[in-house]
């Protein structure tokens, strides 16, 4: 007979939980298989070959986006929203960036690079490494045309106007100039580079391992009527 707890769920015994729970798993299973699919499909996508050479600043100097590769044939950029006349961090973009360091020791031996890209100046993207304890390379690209180009900077022209264009729509940008999404690249033998994939809005969950954990218990999320309501850089919890 089910029963309620003070959270009134509902509670059976374990043979009808074992019942429910297979049937959930043939869901899973097939979503699984609907996933496999898709990600087949993107990297089916067509390619678009890098017309610009695009430079920024980091720590050491000047450096070119062919050079954020490494010894790697792919990079990973994250556009992380941090303009240069930023008053605080993304608590978003700091949520994502908290799982790159421990991940990227895995694929950067699986021939992908990573950077974070910002708008910042370097000195100032320094400052937010420093506090946050992030060591993955990031650099600034205040003066190129990098962060309009993948979509993430909207000069104020297109925000007053209301025809700022992300996440591959006309969107009604008005609060903030820049926005985040991350971005791959490839390169072939000759050095040079094509734009392979960019995703931006709730495309970036998928960077965000921890809501994969969240999202097995019991409050999912948590997010009690507003998105990641309970969340916080790591260092003011």
């Amino acid at each position: 007979m089910t029963t309620a707890t003070t959270v009134d769920h509902p509670v059976v015994p374990r043979d009808k939980w074992i019942e429910a729970r297979k049937a959930l798993l043939a869901k899973e299973r097939a979503l699984t298989h609907q996933l496999d699919a898709l990600r087949a499909e993107r990297r089916r996508l067509p390619w678009v070959r890098l017309q610009k050479t695009y430079r920024f600043a980091g720590p050491e100097g000047e450096v070119e986006l062919g050079e954020l590769f490494g010894p790697c044939n792919q990079l990973a950029i994250y556009h992380f929203m941090l303009p240069p006349d930023f008053t605080q961090i993304c608590k978003g973009c700091a949520f994502i960036a908290d799982h790159i360091d421990a991940a990227r020791q895995h694929f950067e031996h699986a021939d992908l690079a990573f950077a974070a890209v910002s708008r910042a100046p370097i000195d100032q993207i320094e400052q937010v490494k420093r506090r946050m304890g992030w060591t993955f390379p990031w650099v600034s690209s205040h003066d190129s045309d990098f962060n309009y180009d993948f979509g993430v900077y909207f000069p104020p022209h297109e925000r007053a106007s209301g025809q700022a264009f992300y996440n591959y729509g006309v969107t009604p940008i008005q609060n903030s100039s820049d926005m985040f999404g991350a971005s791959i690249f490839t390169r072939d033998d000759r050095g040079t580079v094509f734009h392979t994939y960019s995703t931006y809005h709730r495309g970036a969950e998928l960077l965000m391992g921890a809501f994969n954990w969240l999202d097995l218990a019991p409050k999912g999320r948590n997010e009690a009527g507003e998105i990641m309501s309970w969340l916080r850089l790591h260092d003011e919890y």
